[in-house]
């Protein structure tokens, strides 16, 4: 076994944990990360790890949140099993326009956008949408407060904005987040939802990639296997961390730093790429 080859995927591990929820766009973190830090493997393997890692990062969303999840729980009423199935039925209506843009366009996605300066544009522009979006909200009461408050339209109009994620460089998160929140969700409403319209976004990408790799001719060796089984384990536990800070992060503060984040770490990209290319 390679150690330099799992001390990479334990880092790549991290930066997924982190980007994944924060709206900074995991997958083109994990991208520009390796363009500097290039794991030995083929690039089949590359392209499905970088969706097939989320899968430990979503698992910390169902394990943070089981309980608000699960609605066969014995402790909560008829009322709170009701309202859980309901939250599932918003969230799965909201799932559907990814899976048929993810489904239809993904080759040609992976084929021209999976690339260094796609990947900088994506983060500057969302970036400016974000610090638009948080300063023309700036005062405004949301509607939506609570996720029972959620309507099945705005759900369905979340749904439409994660297509948008399916460019790398935009973010699930923060595709999601700039729609809920222009649809008048709270910052809190807005990140809880989009965390968990990612639990069968996430499983579809990965179950997707996974096969797209198999019918390649590929195989799971035992090095590959002990490669993806890290990078999720990192990703899980450092995907619990960041969504607390998230959370508590969003209690008192808007999203505008991660705006200029985006248009800083985009910039620094696009300024590397005139120069090296």
């Amino acid at each position: 076994m390679d150690l330099i080859n799992i001390l990479k995927v334990v880092f790549l591990g991290v930066v997924e944990g982190i980007t994944e929820w924060l709206p900074i766009s995991s997958t083109g973190h994990l991208i520009l990360v390796d363009e500097f830090l290039k794991l030995n493997a083929s690039a089949d393997f590359k392209e499905m790890f970088n969706v097939v890692v989320q899968l430990g990062a979503i698992l910390a969303v169902v394990v943070l949140y089981f309980s608000k999840l699960n609605p066969f729980s014995s402790t909560k009423t008829a009322g709170q099993k009701k309202a859980t199935w309901q939250l599932w039925f918003k969230v799965a209506v909201a799932s559907v326009p990814a899976a048929i843009f993810g489904f239809l366009f993904d080759d040609f996605l992976e084929a021209h956008f999976h690339k260094f300066l796609p990947v900088a544009l994506m983060l500057i522009i969302y970036g400016i949408a974000f610090i638009i979006v948080e300063n023309r909200n700036k005062g405004k009461q949301p509607t939506t407060v609570t996720l029972g408050g959620l309507s099945y339209q705005t759900a369905i109009i979340i749904g439409l904005f994660q297509v948008l994620s399916l460019i790398p460089g935009t973010s699930r998160s923060g595709a999601t987040i700039i729609g809920a929140i222009i649809f008048g969700c709270s910052r809190y409403v807005a990140a809880e939802f989009t965390f968990f319209l990612g639990i069968p976004v996430m499983f579809g990408a990965s179950g997707l990639k996974i096969l797209k790799f198999l019918l390649k001719g590929n195989t799971f060796d035992m090095t590959q296997t002990v490669l993806l089984l890290v990078g999720s384990v990192v990703a899980f536990v450092v995907s619990i961390i960041a969504i607390k800070f998230l959370m508590n992060y969003i209690k008192k503060n808007d999203f505008k730093v991660f705006g200029w984040y985006r248009i800083i770490l985009g910039s620094i990209i696009i300024a590397y790429w005139l120069f090296t290319k």
